[in-house]
């Protein structure tokens, strides 16, 4: 599926060297539009297109050009589909860069078998993975949502700070699944806190019975539960409620969404967990700026639309799409020194960039990139209540 960039015209001067004529400039956009998120890639895809759209309306990017978004199916969870797709967007489509995907697993599949061969640049806002951190990656890789080795910091202490001692754990059984899980219990247990059990679910069961049952007989006050909430997850949760067993749940990114308010409701009252996310000049202008057209607050929409923004400003500092010129742009442009510049100034900070400039691109999370390409972070702590997910703080 491809989007529309709108068309501005042809330019007939350059803005920067390199970029001598208007042209088309093809990003690749690989998300879980199937899977166990695919609630959730809506958000995230279409936050990425506003900010393409933004920089190709403004007719400031490369002398004059556009940007068209070619989406791909990178299903969460399928390393070969994923693989498959990112092969047929570098290939055959000619993409310039991957925003992508948004499950640790499959983004790494991209890298090793994709991006790093074929030295393509790749941005992922949501792949969360510890492992990510240390992935061959000839410095190709970033990613602007923080390491889970952070997140299981923030999920220990949430759960410490409401005084929630002892809990059993379910993750997914896949490379997010057991970082997070890891990260959280190392956190927890030096916090004082005890788990009971610590164990994996599969996704794409019928029935999650037996596993609720071992964890129930294992006892705990809260069932913390590490999964997508589009698939086993949501069935962990959905036995625990018919059971019994559980009625109180901590949650990671990773089920936090709408679909969840949909299906459950007032069932999860009282239930908490947290998202990378912030509380920013930026992240209210954010909001402003998508208005209606999608959740401006679905966990990783706002990583993504920042994504997208070093991506192309990354571009337009190095006069140039192709990867092996702007990958070392992507720090420079994301920190310090430089003008400060939010959601909604693509336009003049691509002018600044073209001028010779520097910027310091803060956008809708309070982007700081550290050490191996990935963001510092802060998280958004959720409280549910009347079947809502609302913000309790930020961390």
């Amino acid at each position: 599926m491809i989007t529309k960039a709108l068309a501005i015209g042809t330019a007939t001067a350059a803005l920067l060297a390199g970029a001598t004529m208007a042209d088309e400039v093809k990003i690749g956009l690989i998300a879980g539009f199937t899977g166990p998120i695919e609630s959730l890639a809506g958000p995230i895809a279409a936050a990425s297109e506003m900010a393409f759209e933004e920089a190709s309306d403004s007719g400031k990017f490369l002398g004059g050009s556009t940007i068209l978004s070619v989406r791909g199916d990178g299903t969460c969870i399928d390393a070969a589909a994923a693989t498959a797709t990112a092969v047929r967007l570098v290939t055959a489509d000619g993409v310039k860069g991957i925003i992508g995907e948004n499950c640790s697993g499959v983004t790494g599949a991209i890298l090793s078998n994709v991006a790093v061969p074929n030295g393509i640049v790749q941005i992922s806002p949501s792949a969360t993975s510890p492992a990510l951190s240390t992935a061959e990656d000839n410095d190709l890789f970033f990613r602007t949502a923080p390491s889970d080795a952070r997140q299981g910091e923030v999920m220990a202490q949430i759960l410490m700070d409401n005084g929630v001692n002892t809990v059993a754990v379910t993750y997914t059984n896949s490379d997010y699944g057991k970082g997070i899980s890891e990260s959280f219990e190392s956190a927890y247990t030096a916090l004082g806190g005890k788990i009971t059990m610590n164990a994996a679910h599969e996704d794409g069961k019928a029935d999650y019975s037996a596993e609720i049952g071992a964890l129930a007989a294992a006892g705990g006050d809260v069932l913390v539960v590490l999964g997508y909430l589009d698939q086993g997850g949501g069935g962990m949760v959905r036995a625990s409620l018919d059971s019994g067993a559980f009625d109180t749940f901590h949650f990671a990114d990773g089920m936090i969404g709408a679909s969840m308010e949909e299906r459950f409701g007032a069932d999860l009252d009282g239930s908490r967990g947290q998202h990378p996310g912030s509380n920013s000049e930026g992240a209210k202008i954010f909001v402003d700026l998508v208005g209606g057209s999608f959740d401006a607050a679905s966990p990783y929409a706002p990583e993504s639309y920042d994504a997208a923004a070093l991506m192309i400003l990354a571009m337009q500092a190095a006069g140039s799409t192709e990867s092996a010129d702007y990958k070392s742009k992507i720090f420079e442009v994301a920190n310090a020194p430089g003008e400060k510049i939010n959601p909604g100034e693509l336009a003049k900070a691509l002018e600044i960039l073209a001028a010779g400039g520097d910027i310091d691109y803060v956008g809708a999370t309070d982007v700081e990139l550290i050490g191996p390409g990935e963001a510092a972070g802060s998280f958004r702590e959720v409280l549910i209540q009347d079947g809502k997910f609302t913000t309790a703080g930020y961390r």
